[in-house]
């Protein structure tokens, strides 16, 4: 049996138990900052490279607008003051069998920016709204 690299075109979201379908998720990356020290008494003339703190970037989702499917919305509108409803989110990259094999957990999310589609009168694309979203971790496992 060959051994294949995995397509990206088959995977779920699930925020609070529901299992949305979206086109596409982006900024699933984590990044350790780097500090740079150096003393006085150091025998060498240059800095040194510790790992600092990691850093997340904003995790884009988009999808197509359903009638009445005000969930973006909906969850948007819970951002009040410095208040807001946080959702621990899992996303899942999916074998032929719809088993989960690579996983992304994101945890405390909350909607940032919701960007709604462009209208074209002479277009004929599906409409595809965008949630973007800021976060406070997140853990990939690769099953």
């Amino acid at each position: 049996m060959a051994n294949y690299p995995l397509p990206k075109f088959h995977f779920q979201v699930q925020w609070g138990g529901t299992k949305i379908g979206f086109t596409e998720a982006s900024g699933l990356d984590i990044t350790n900052e780097v500090i740079e020290y150096r003393d006085g008494a150091s025998p060498e003339f240059h800095k040194i490279k510790m790992p600092g703190q990691r850093k997340f970037s904003n995790i884009t989702l988009k999808r197509g607008i359903f009638k009445s499917d005000n969930d973006f919305y909906a969850w948007f509108n819970t951002i009040n003051m410095n208040k807001v409803e946080r959702r621990d989110i899992t996303i899942s990259l999916l074998d032929e069998t719809h088993a989960p094999v690579v996983v992304w957990k994101i945890k405390n999310a909350w909607p940032t920016k919701i960007t709604s589609t462009d209208l074209k009168a002479d277009g004929n694309d599906v409409a595809i709204e965008t949630l973007e979203i800021a976060h406070e971790g997140l853990t990939i496992q690769n099953e």
